[in-house]
């Protein structure tokens, strides 16, 4: 059998935690949905491929899956889509039906946008409240409108220099881990931007404006 040859440079991965009620952008992407997340997905946008153990669904998904996973094993489904969307050349990742649910899937999850990134590949978790990237060290910009945004270490200390658009700004920010100083800043600018001189840092961007 001849190997895969498929690319796609931006994934969108359906994940079971609670269904995500806005529009999935899937034009021009490749479509993974894990397991249970077909239950709310599959009239809502095309599937390219099912992927999981199937534990919790109780229908067989269409397209079948490539391949069944044991429901024993180290990785959740999450963590097999973004293997799979970094096989297939993934340089964007788009993560839908990752919040709610379960708290413990939701913090697993936000350890996915890290993983992505050390692949290689941006990557943003879309619930129905907000949108979460995490960005790690150089320069990040963001278009959000006024809307309240949170900054928060990732993994360790990190270090924040050049805010701007932000109505707190300082010049350099020191973000401690354990702490919950940067949570409810204010957009105050249609693009915000800073630097990540050191550490990584998660950017919650809350869907209501102010």
């Amino acid at each position: 059998m001849k190997p895969e040859t498929k690319t796609a440079k931006r994934v969108v991965i359906l994940l079971n935690g609670e269904p995500y009620r806005g529009e999935i952008p899937a034009e021009n992407a490749y479509v993974l949905c894990c397991d249970g997340a077909y239950s709310w997905a599959k009239n809502r946008v095309k599937i390219d491929e099912n992927l999981g153990d199937f534990d919790s669904l109780g229908e067989i998904p269409v397209p079948p899956p490539r391949k069944k996973f044991p429901s024993e094993k180290d990785e959740t489904d999450g963590e097999l889509a973004v293997d799979r969307a970094l096989e297939l050349g993934a340089t964007e990742l788009l993560f839908y039906g990752g919040g709610g649910g379960r708290e413990d899937h939701f913090l697993g999850n936000l350890h996915l946008l890290h993983k992505a990134k050390e692949g290689g590949a941006d990557a943003a978790l879309v619930t129905n409240g907000a949108t979460i990237t995490l960005c790690g060290t150089g320069e990040c910009k963001f278009s959000c409108g006024k809307k309240t945004v949170s900054l928060l270490p990732f993994g360790g200390e990190a270090h924040i220099m050049n805010m701007r658009g932000l109505k707190y700004s300082p010049a350099d920010l020191r973000l401690c881990y354990g702490s919950t100083h940067g949570i409810s800043n204010v957009a105050e600018a249609e693009e915000i931007s800073f630097r990540v001189e050191e550490g990584e840092v998660l950017v919650i961007i809350n869907e209501e404006e102010v």
